[in-house]
């Protein structure tokens, strides 16, 4: 890994949270010497039960700072010393966002400008941001938030003045395994005899955490400033995952709830016009970089994709069937897994 976070700073936003979990796990994995790695998050008990699995009697250079992105003054504060920052706080939930717009839009945009504005402020020399497929084309609360949290780390480029700093998005969709996520919901269920399916063709994008890490990885090494990095994956239909989970179990259609897309949506029609393609992921390039797009391309000896084109979980050309997803939960959420 061409990559070196040795003796940097790091700050992750929402640091709790399973990202930051498997973040943390793989930084000091790869960078056993990382100076500074701070867990910035407003949950005193889930920081107080990861220091049980990180504890800093062995990971010398963890700190646990308690703040919301929300508290501007606060967030500055704990970004003293910062190269790089990993925003990964949001408020995430559909139906609570549905409920409680200005708490999302708190968290999920005004959080984003106080991050924006810490890193300007400080010196922090590398701002990489997690977004979600629900920020394209969105069609509920916490997606119109994540879109404007991205447009805003994109633009940030553009005020940096003559600082040495980059902002860039890393925009995936449901990771495999994740708190709240399909999967530990099934294997909860499937105790009961039934799966909840919300439409027989439902499809999503499957990621698993590592692969998560190592794309934002990946944009650290890589990005020239207001791309938004988006990893080729792939999908699964939802009866094959419930099929892959409770083989026996009976499976209950529910509907479709408020703000759920039918397919997960990363990359729209109209964002073609800006996207290139290469080996392993599409980047969405800013529409004002401070770069040339021809110089990009042929840095990474990408390629435009062709008008027109779009990348959702129901029409990839990649799929993966009821015994592959049995791999991935055994490989990935639960070792002990069996049907």
């Amino acid at each position: 890994m061409a990559l070196d976070l040795n003796n940097k700073s790091i700050l992750v936003t929402g640091g709790t949270g399973s990202f930051g979990k498997k973040f943390v796990e793989m930084v000091y994995a790869h960078f056993p010497d990382v100076k500074r790695l701070v867990i910035y998050s407003r949950d005193e008990l889930k920081q107080f039960e990861m220091s049980q699995s990180f504890p800093h009697s062995k990971y010398k250079s963890i700190r646990y700072f308690i703040g919301d992105v929300r508290d501007g003054e606060r967030f500055k504060r704990a970004c003293e010393g910062i190269d790089i920052i990993i925003h990964a706080a949001a408020m995430k939930q559909v139906p609570a966002a549905e409920y409680n717009p200005m708490e999302c839009i708190k968290t999920n945009v005004l959080g984003a400008e106080n991050i924006i504005n810490a890193a300007l402020d400080c010196g922090v020399k590398d701002v990489v941001a997690l977004s979600t497929d629900k920020a394209a084309a969105p069609i509920n609360l916490y997606g119109a938030t994540k879109l404007c949290s991205d447009k805003l780390f994109v633009a940030a480029n553009n005020m940096k003045g003559k600082r040495d700093i980059k902002f860039s998005v890393v925009r995936y969709g449901n990771v495999i395994g994740s708190r709240g996520s399909v999967v530990p919901f099934f294997l909860k269920k499937r105790e009961e005899g039934v799966l909840p399916i919300t439409h027989q063709d439902m499809t999503r994008f499957n990621i698993s955490l590592e692969e998560g890490v190592e794309m934002v990885f990946h944009a650290l090494e890589t990005h020239w400033g207001g791309e938004i990095f988006v990893p080729k994956i792939p999908s699964y239909v939802i009866t094959e995952l419930a099929k892959a989970i409770g083989p026996n179990c009976k499976q209950e259609i529910v509907g479709i709830r408020p703000g759920e897309k039918l397919h997960e949506e990363m990359i729209t029609e109209t964002d073609s016009l800006n996207t290139v393609e290469l080996d392993n992921y599409y980047v969405i390039l800013p529409s004002t970089p401070t770069w040339t797009t021809e110089d990009f391309l042929k840095a990474f000896n990408g390629k435009m994709v062709p008008l027109g084109f779009k990348y959702n979980s129901g029409t990839n050309d990649e799929w993966l069937d009821a015994e592959q997803l049995r791999d991935q939960i055994r490989q990935h959420v639960d070792a002990s897994f069996t049907i």
